[in-house]
């Protein structure tokens, strides 16, 4: 099939944002128009494709509602509403083909728990990355070379930073699968997966909860979310530090004052002192972060590390 020409596309609107539930956009009333913001996308069906979106993000879990909520206010509200994600939420047993939609099972070998099963989030994978092949040689030129990357929420996975939010907010397609139980079959980790990612050293009920920190941390890197682009750079880890004390009205709080610099509108001096307090939270709160941007550093200069040369 050839690629449509733009002339072709019909003008659909999305659907209320806090409705990302991975089902088809619906057509709207006349009156509903003026009010949400309107975007190009392909008449096909459950899986249309917005022409003008960024990043899609598509997250599997046998919990959707509970992903729904959080990523339907402030910023992730704020970044669908301006077609620059779309999110999409998918319950896992949708792939299931039984008519109990089971999705996992006693261990091999014996153990506690339940394990999920391999072919539900093959299914659901192969789908997902089917649609978006489809759909992008049906839209138009330019977005054929979209790439799926999965990810699967695991506390056995990468520990999950802002250098890896980072490197996935540069990616257009994201799939992220939620573990639970005991975890997945091996075979998913072992010949589908491209990130096992975990967000700390510690078990939640489940990887749905994961991933709602995840997207969050990955979406307002994306540029036009934050009010402010420097907010992204100014947050903390951004330089590898935490971020300096701040403060606002009133100067002056049951005796406690705002540090005078701050008030004195020298912004070499402020930024200066920010830099400072940046070091000394970060000594005082993750001295792993310094020792680490020590290793960093000595990694790139070598010399800087080389006691003076004799002779």
């Amino acid at each position: 099939m050839s690629a449509p020409k733009l002339s072709e596309f019909r003008e659909w609107n999305r659907r209320a944002p806090s409705d990302i539930d991975g089902q088809a956009k619906g057509r709207v009333s006349g009156s509903e128009r003026v009010k949400r913001p309107t975007v190009l996308v392909l008449d096909v069906g459950r899986s249309s494709f917005d022409v003008f979106f960024r990043m899609k993000i598509d997250i599997v879990t046998l919990f959707p509602e509970i992903c729904r909520a959080p990523l339907s206010e402030s910023m992730m509200r704020r970044a669908q509403e301006k077609n620059i994600v779309e999110l999409q939420i998918h319950n896992l047993r949708d792939w299931t083909t039984d008519k109990h939609h089971v999705v996992d099972d006693t261990p091999f070998g014996g153990g506690q728990g339940m394990v999920m099963k391999p072919e539900p989030i093959f299914a659901a994978v192969e789908d997902l990355k089917s649609q978006i092949a489809r759909n992008a040689r049906e839209a138009a030129a330019g977005l054929s070379n979209r790439k799926s990357q999965i990810l699967l929420m695991s506390p056995a996975g990468r520990r999950f930073d802002q250098e890896t939010a980072k490197e996935l907010s540069q990616q257009s397609h994201l799939i992220i699968i939620c573990g639970h139980y005991e975890g997945v079959d091996y075979r998913v980790v072992e010949h589908l997966i491209d990130y096992e990612i975990s967000i700390g050293d510690y078990v939640l009920t489940n990887g749905a909860i994961a991933a709602v920190v995840v997207v969050d941390a990955i979406v307002r890197l994306l540029p036009g979310v934050l009010g402010h682009e420097q907010s992204a750079v100014d947050d903390s880890f951004g330089g590898g530090l935490l971020e300096a004390p701040q403060y606002t009205r009133p100067a002056e709080f049951r005796g406690w004052k705002v540090p005078e610099i701050l008030l004195s509108g020298n912004h070499a001096e402020i930024a200066k002192w920010r830099r400072e307090q940046a070091i000394k939270r970060t000594r005082e709160n993750r001295p792993d972060l310094l020792h680490e941007r020590a290793r960093i550093e000595t990694a790139c200069h070598p010399e800087r590390s080389e006691g003076p040369r004799t002779g």
